[in-house]
């Protein structure tokens, strides 16, 4: 077991140099372990068996056209962006995917690849475009700066201390899997608490600016915020004992990044 430990820490060390890459308009550094390839095949058989178990809404019902139509606009902002600025390494692994599924819980997510997931029950409180925006580029946020990556990551060293990456997706495909969900939200656990804030927070940042670039109003995502913390009736969770912001730091976070995103504001 000391072998393994050994041969592990040293393959991580191996690989920090080439692993390392910074974040687009925010710039900073992460520590990714897995190949971006491989987090995209995980994560399609994934999002294949997420929608096989829940049948999305059709692609003619109403809500489905909504969700989809904005985020084609958002998608095509950002994909234009990072061609445009230097980063044509991660915009070529993007093959973009809208469902809507009819559930009535508040969530969303994004998965490596642009495969995105909206839940009906998010679509009351987005109440028209542009509330489905501010969600829109958070999550195009997550999946752009390869968040699940950097979580995965370290759950692969929390959880699978004394093994490699190879083996542990060779030898325990399940873990791999249940560690990927969790990584993108699809499921709870607290994991790494203040790590996975990080990244809400980013996201945010980044979701305002993607939002921006689409010609969406950023100045919508507090309102929208807002809506989120009255629907919670007060029932949130203390900030230490959630991976999400607070509603307050939160929106507090967004009126002060707003100046930078309303830069990339051409109505």
């Amino acid at each position: 077991m000391e072998l393994k430990k050994a041969l592990a820490l040293a393959i991580i060390s191996s690989v920090l140099f080439i692993a390392c890459s910074k974040v687009p308009i925010t710039g900073r550094k992460q520590l990714n372990l897995l190949p971006e390839s491989q987090m995209i095949a995980m994560s399609a058989t994934a999002y294949s068996d997420f929608l096989s178990e829940n049948p999305p809404l059709p692609p003619s019902n109403p809500q489905a056209q909504q969700v989809k139509r904005v985020g084609l606009k958002i998608s095509k902002a950002v994909e234009t962006y990072l061609n445009e600025n230097g980063y044509k390494d991660i915009a070529k692994n993007f093959k973009w995917e809208f469902h809507t599924i009819q559930d009535q819980t508040v969530n969303a997510w994004a998965m490596p690849g642009g495969r995105v997931v909206f839940y009906s029950g998010i679509l009351p409180i987005c109440q028209d475009d542009a509330g489905i925006a501010v969600v829109m580029g958070h999550e195009v946020a997550h999946a752009v700066a390869h968040h699940g990556n950097e979580r995965m990551s370290q759950q692969l060293g929390i959880q699978a201390a004394g093994m490699t990456l190879d083996v542990l997706t060779q030898e325990q495909p399940q873990l791999t899997r249940q560690l990927l969900l969790q990584s993108y939200g699809i499921g709870t656990g607290l994991g790494s608490l203040a790590f996975s804030r990080t990244h809400e927070s980013e996201a945010d940042k980044l979701g305002l600016v993607f939002m921006a670039m689409a010609g969406y109003d950023p100045r919508e995502a507090p309102d929208f915020w807002t809506r989120m913390s009255q629907n919670s009736g007060g029932q949130a969770p203390p900030e230490w004992l959630s991976t999400h912001p607070s509603d307050e730091t939160r929106i507090n976070d967004l009126n002060d990044y707003m100046p930078k995103a309303l830069k990339y504001y051409k109505p």
